[in-house]
């Protein structure tokens, strides 16, 4: 919510269906909050997808996350680059695969195998889940052209999903 109580991001769509937008927020949730997915990889993970869709809002809400867990502007800047090669090593494999998962909607074998040693196979699954939503969301913020909340006029992200 904004300062003044107004919903922001995705959530006013939601309410265009109540029932689809409660099960989309409660997913959000779940993934969010009762996953083992380490909340780094969660973090790296959403922003790889930012960067992929360039859903401005999705970097608006999750950079300042992301910083607050130890990642460094520098980081958060490659990340929005697509360049992994200056991450950490678990961060780099959750950020290739998870932008190998856009691209090809799928892992190749070697990077499966990768993810599996760093992760484990039920983090995968709930790492494919949390691509998949958050793809979803940058689909319905684009849609519905959820522009950045209080964003100065001329500021680069303040411009609607491009």
């Amino acid at each position: 919510m904004d300062a003044s109580g107004c919903l922001e991001g995705p959530f006013n769509a939601f309410l265009l269906q109540p029932v689809v937008g409660q099960s989309l927020q409660a997913l959000g949730s779940s993934l969010r909050y009762s996953t083992r997915l380490p909340d780094r990889a969660r973090e790296i993970a959403i922003l790889v997808v930012a960067a992929h869709t360039d859903a401005a809002f999705e970097r608006y809400a999750h950079e300042p996350i992301a910083k607050s867990l130890g990642l460094t502007s520098s980081e958060v800047t490659d990340l929005r680059a697509g360049d992994f090669d200056n991450l950490a090593p678990d961060d780099a494999v959750i950020a290739r695969a998870t932008s190998e998962m856009l691209t090809r909607v799928d892992l190749a074998d070697e990077s499966f195998g990768d993810l599996q040693a760093r992760i484990g196979t039920e983090q995968i699954f709930e790492l494919t889940a949390l691509v998949g939503y958050y793809y979803l969301l940058a689909l319905q913020l684009r849609v519905f052209r959820v522009s950045l909340p209080d964003a100065a006029p001329g500021d680069p992200s303040s411009e609607l999903l491009t």
